[in-house]
């Protein structure tokens, strides 16, 4: 992936890492849960096409920080310092957030960040990871298996099957997922379980694009359902036969929904 490093610093000083290339509107990519600014590589050349794109790593992988002890809403805070570095030095920016990465843009903008458009590909919640699962990773990560840890969340929480997993796994790929996975899948986890999202998304008052897989799994229709309901202004589209994983099995359809939407 092509583009200028460089970074903003967040309200509690953690440095967060950016890549930005193309021309055009501002638009900001905030990844999920098992990603980082290089797991933006299949829409990337799509996108910098008609935008000026920014992908931040979000804190604790790649070129970004992590400052101690986590709590989730300072990933609040996160997307809102880049959401104002992108204001400041061009127009206000759109946004585009992929599972939990868009539960934390949601929260970002329910909490003022500047953001003109938002748009969310089934941001995750307490039903995404209920305590069985939870305990059952911790336990994975505490014991130093990242890797079965990451499998259960591929099969039981984003409902991907062994043929696909197997894909995944053998497709090229610019970092490494495991120190990732090892490092702050249980803590997001925890985060899921006390995100409220609808009482969020009543405090957004920007248009919204609402992504939803029909392959998806159940909790991804109910929060995006959840979501909707509690939104003064949203646009829900429902991409045939993909799972949460549409950012790198789809990208042309992730594309054409967010050229749709932003223009």
């Amino acid at each position: 992936m092509d583009g200028d490093r460089h970074h903003a610093v967040s309200a509690d000083g953690t440095a967060i890492g950016l890549l930005t290339a193309g021309t055009g509107p501002d638009l900001l990519l905030v990844h999920g849960g098992m990603g980082c600014i290089e797991s933006w590589a299949p829409l990337w050349d799509r996108l910098t096409r008609r935008y000026r794109v920014t992908a931040m790593d979000r804190r604790g992988r790649g070129s970004s920080g992590d400052t101690q002890p986590y709590d989730y809403r300072r990933e609040f805070e996160d997307v809102a310092a880049v959401a104002t570095a992108l204001a400041g030095s061009g127009g206000v920016p759109d946004v585009f957030g992929h599972s939990i990465g868009a539960t934390f843009a949601l929260g970002a903008v329910a909490n003022g960040a500047p953001v003109r458009r938002l748009a969310l590909y089934e941001p995750p919640g307490p039903q995404a990871a209920p305590v069985p699962w939870r305990e059952r990773v911790t336990e994975l990560i505490a014991a130093g298996r990242p890797g079965p840890a990451m499998i259960s969340f591929l099969t039981e929480v984003v409902g991907l099957s062994p043929a696909t997993i197997a894909e995944l796994r053998n497709a090229p790929r610019g970092y490494d997922i495991l120190p990732i996975v090892a490092a702050t899948m249980p803590r997001e986890a925890r985060a899921l379980a006390e995100i409220g999202l609808a009482a969020l998304a009543a405090e957004v008052s920007v248009p919204v694009l609402l992504l939803l897989g029909s392959a998806s799994p159940p909790w991804a229709t109910e929060l995006t359902a959840a979501v909707a309901a509690a939104l003064p202004q949203s646009t829900q589209v429902i991409l045939a036969g993909q799972g949460h994983d549409a950012t790198y099995a789809a990208p042309e359809l992730i594309d054409q929904a967010l050229a749709a939407f932003l223009g």
